[in-house]
């Protein structure tokens, strides 16, 4: 399938247009562009502005509040639980994280819970916020049930991302960034454009047996946990995501498990709805709350320098340290442009019409 470059000016531009048609402030619109574009920066082509398409539709059956009252309803020094009154949680998560780094520059640490919110694009955006402070930033999210747990052919988790991230001093940040299952949902979307099958380990059919087919989630079947089978782990992903949902919605009081809402906006919502919204959790953890900063981030250096001097499998050129592959896209694409399929530059097409909005 064709590609094209677009420059994250022009995608910015238009993004953030869409935003303010939804009826988002300007403030709003701006940081809601800024989380959803880190994703087309950094590689992760699932979560970007192919997307925005689903944000519009969730907002236009009244499941995304483009004006919501984001509050505190709960807290202490260190921790916070904040209500998005169901608005974007590419806005939701980077307000969450702000009052985390707050709490952390007055006590250590600061944690926030978060219920009522929607999808908040990829973890990395919120958890790297705080590393500018010389902390460390911690995201996670539960999501839509697309995930049998190990020995089950029931939907019961979201792929549950965590991301953890270190300032490192003179070497880039430590960007750990995952889903806790095997691959994310996005990449079998991408797979769908492209018309090309999963590998093994991905999925499973309606009736718990291995699959390859990347369109399996529309016929019954699950994503798998990481590791795919108990053979290979899938027991210790799906305790991943299990704590994720933990994290996010039981300390928040959002929707868990099987009951959370669903990112399409045609899939019926559960009928049952034990909490409210999407749940998130967020942290930051003042690295002197531990040690001098100065201290951790040389050891950081030493640590990281170690892994990249690590002797290679043959045939491999390096070893990779978490974050330097989506490091490396933001370098590239800043300068040279984000590709875009061509379902992708469509579905902005449509949206651009739909809104009256120039695109192209």
């Amino acid at each position: 399938m064709a590609e094209q470059l677009f420059s994250y000016q022009h995608l910015f531009d238009f993004t953030k247009s869409v935003f303010i048609k939804m009826g988002c402030s300007n403030e709003h619109a701006d940081t809601a562009t800024q989380s959803l574009l880190s994703a087309d920066l950094r590689g992760i082509d699932s979560h970007g502005v192919a997307r925005l398409s689903g944000y519009v539709r969730l907002w236009e059956v009244k499941r995304i509040n483009a004006t919501p009252d984001i509050k505190i309803i709960h807290e202490t020094p260190s921790t916070a639980v904040v209500d998005g009154d169901s608005g974007l949680g590419l806005v939701i998560a980077p307000f969450a994280m702000q009052i985390a780094i707050a709490k952390a520059k007055q006590v250590g640490t600061g944690w926030v819970s978060v219920q009522n919110s929607n999808h908040f694009g990829i973890a990395a955006h919120h958890a790297m916020m705080a590393l500018q402070f010389d902390m460390l930033g911690i995201a996670m999210t539960n999501a839509s049930p697309l995930v049998a747990p190990t020995f089950s052919i029931d939907k019961m988790l979201g792929t549950n991302p965590i991301c953890v991230a270190a300032p490192a001093g003179v070497e880039p940040s430590f960007v750990a960034d995952l889903a806790t299952t095997t691959a994310a949902n996005g990449k079998l979307e991408i797979l769908q454009r492209k018309n090309l099958q999963t590998p093994n380990g991905w999925v499973q059919d309606a009736e718990g047996n291995s699959s390859t087919d990347a369109n399996i989630l529309k016929k019954g079947g699950a994503l798998l946990p990481l590791g795919g089978d108990r053979e290979h782990g899938s027991h210790k992903g799906y305790a991943l995501g299990a704590v994720v949902d933990i994290f996010s919605a039981l300390l928040s009081g959002a929707n868990y498990a099987p009951w959370v809402p669903p990112f399409p906006a045609y899939v019926p919502m559960p009928s049952q709805q034990p909490g409210k919204g999407i749940g998130h959790f967020l942290g930051a953890m003042r690295v002197d709350a531990f040690r001098p900063a100065a201290d951790f981030k040389k050891d950081m250096v030493h640590w990281i320098q170690g892994f990249r001097n690590a002797k290679t499998i043959p045939g491999e050129e390096k070893v990779l340290v978490p974050g330097d592959p989506e490091r490396e896209y933001q370098a590239e694409r800043m300068q040279n442009g984000i590709p875009l399929l061509d379902a992708v530059i469509e579905d902005l097409k449509q949206l651009s019409s739909k809104f009256e909005l120039p695109f192209t």
